[in-house]
């Protein structure tokens, strides 16, 4: 990139953002942090799978432009049940390090405003990942500043209404109602009280990175009503210029 090139990026930037001042902005964005090991093989990197590091590391710069912009709600998906259990040995336990020394401990720092929520089939992870995710999230617990950061691992959106509506059916059981009792009880507000995010609230926007124009299980549920943008730019690559693009659409949308 040439020295005139970045100048105008920084201009465009500051343009852009001055712009969204007061702008109809998404309290809640989701985010598919999709194209890391693409990015590494662009930037000429022997190792695919230095992508991720980068891909990783990013996270918090993006959580920065969103605490900035007074956007208090971020959901991040981080790796899907078939991430965790098909890909090969060695690279998911790649992708569980760096979820614990690089997305995990950087948020027990008192500097962070972020509280940790974690959402998924957390039982399918490395033990030291789930001890990672769970001290952080017990450390971020009483941050009172309403910034709230949802990581999204062991993640499927089939697996988790599918958990929501087992779960649903063990209470009612343990509490002596018949299948047409729970059959005819049975709402929208009853299920979503029980999957992985909660009482949360649901994204106003999803942003998916690296080209791919699909969810892939992401937030199905959820993201039922969201507005959806689909960026060319490999997550790594993705810049403040590129989220403040994507930001530009939401209030434009009828």
């Amino acid at each position: 990139m040439t020295v005139l090139t970045e100048l105008v990026r920084r201009l465009h930037t500051r343009r852009l953002r001055a712009r969204l001042v007061g702008a109809a902005l998404p309290r809640h964005v989701a985010m598919v942090m999709d194209g890391n090991r693409r990015w590494a093989r662009q930037m000429g990197f022997d190792d695919p799978s230095v992508g991720h590091r980068y891909g990783a590391a990013h996270l918090h710069e993006v959580a920065g432009w969103c605490a900035e912009l007074g956007i208090h709600q971020i959901t991040l998906f981080v790796a899907s049940v078939d991430n965790v259990r098909k890909r090969e040995s060695g690279e998911v336990a790649h992708l569980m390090r760096l979820v614990e020394e690089v997305i995990a401990e950087p948020l027990l720092r008192p500097a962070s405003p972020w509280r940790l929520h974690v959402a998924g089939r957390t039982d399918i992870l490395p033990e030291s990942t789930r001890h990672a995710l769970k001290l952080a999230e017990d450390a971020t617990r009483d941050r009172d500043r309403g910034f709230h950061l949802t990581v999204a691992i062991g993640y499927d959106g089939r697996v988790e209404i599918t958990d929501a509506v087992r779960n649903l059916l063990h209470e009612a059981a343990e509490n002596g109602a018949t299948l047409g009792d729970v059959a005819d009880g049975l709402t929208e507000e009853a299920i979503g009280a029980r999957l992985y995010t909660g009482s949360r609230p649901h994204p106003d926007l999803v942003i998916r990175t690296s080209g791919e124009r699909r969810m892939s299980g992401f937030l199905l549920w959820q993201a039922v009503h969201s507005e959806l943008y689909f960026c060319d730019v490999y997550w790594p690559g993705f810049r403040e210029l590129d989220f403040l693009r994507a930001l530009r659409t939401y209030p434009t949308r009828p």
